[in-house]
């Protein structure tokens, strides 16, 4: 194994695994007895902006985003047999996808903590606290429902088949069926993690929005029910880079100190959900996750 470790990532695809390296990704799904694969190149980006802390986050979000849906559009090709996606229906998919999450998970707790009775402008800690917990169920209620469905639950199992596989990677163990299974399903960068530390520090953030107005426009509390609403959700929807930036660099500040107890803590609900999103592969399974590992490993060194 390399010396020195990449910083790999990846995520379940239908009946396979995307692995993402710094330079290209790979997806690779089984077809039968067969496994198949495709190797992408990721885009590099002009200038050194794009890496620094706070806005690598954001940016790896959208990356992580369109790279996802064209794995997952290129993996589900492969299953059902269809045909291959333009880049018209891939983007109706991204904004589909962002247009739901913003619905579900900005806009509806945001309307049922209003009309709950609590005012965001007279104690937005509070308004904002029962916003993020509303927003965490209706989370936390989605993925309890899906984790029922067949196709999921096989989702889940190449889910875990990739943790697995990269965790032997980073522990520099060879790539094979019976290292890869040694290892558990739970890994701190999962998505999953990501995402519930994208709600505590949404929390934090919008709790401030609402001081920061009154602050500049005193008369803000004057403004009529629906116009302060049709102003602070648009804004809400604007500090997503924000809360991206800082999320991400939770993220990764967590995984890189395992041991320090504040970030263990930061990392633990993360990892408790992930026993929901993570299922024990099988072989089959893990083959896939380890073919597409080595397939990222040797794309990223020019083979």
């Amino acid at each position: 194994m390399e010396n020195k470790k990449l910083n790999i990532g990846g995520q379940a695809v239908i009946e396979g695994v995307m692995i993402r390296g710094p330079k290209k990704y790979v997806v690779a799904v089984r077809k039968g007895k067969n496994i198949v694969s495709k190797n992408c190149g990721i885009p590099s980006k002009p200038g050194k902006i794009w890496k620094f802390p706070f806005i690598r986050g954001f940016v790896n979000l959208v990356d992580m985003l369109v790279i996802g849906i064209k794995s997952l559009m290129w993996s589900a090709e492969q299953a059902g047999g269809q045909e291959k996606a333009t880049k018209k229906e891939l983007a109706s998919v991204a904004v589909g996808a962002f247009a739901v999450a913003i619905l579900f998970m900005i806009a509806l707790p945001y309307f049922l903590t209003n009309l709950a009775g609590f005012a965001e402008e007279k104690d937005p800690i509070l308004f904002n606290v029962v916003d993020g917990v509303i927003r965490i169920l209706i989370f936390l209620a989605y993925i309890l429902a899906i984790s029922f469905m067949k196709d999921v639950k096989v989702l889940f199992q190449y889910h875990g088949a990739e943790h697995k596989a990269i965790h032997c990677y980073e522990e520099g163990n060879e790539l094979s069926i019976g290292n890869v299974r040694k290892f558990t399903t739970l890994h701190p960068r999962c998505g999953t993690s990501f995402l519930l530390i994208v709600f505590t520090v949404s929390i934090l953030v919008f709790s401030i929005l609402p001081s920061l107005i009154l602050h500049y426009f005193p008369d803000f509390s004057k403004l009529s029910f629906w116009v302060r609403k049709g102003i602070l959700i648009p804004l809400r929807i604007l500090l997503i880079p924000v809360i991206a930036g800082i999320s991400y660099e939770l993220l990764k500040a967590s995984d890189k100190r395992k041991n320090n107890t504040l970030f263990r803590i930061i990392s633990l609900p993360g990892l408790w959900l992930q026993k929901i999103t993570t299922q024990e592969p099988n072989n089959r399974q893990i083959e896939v996750a380890i073919c597409s590992l080595k397939a990222l490993l040797r794309a990223e060194k020019g083979k």
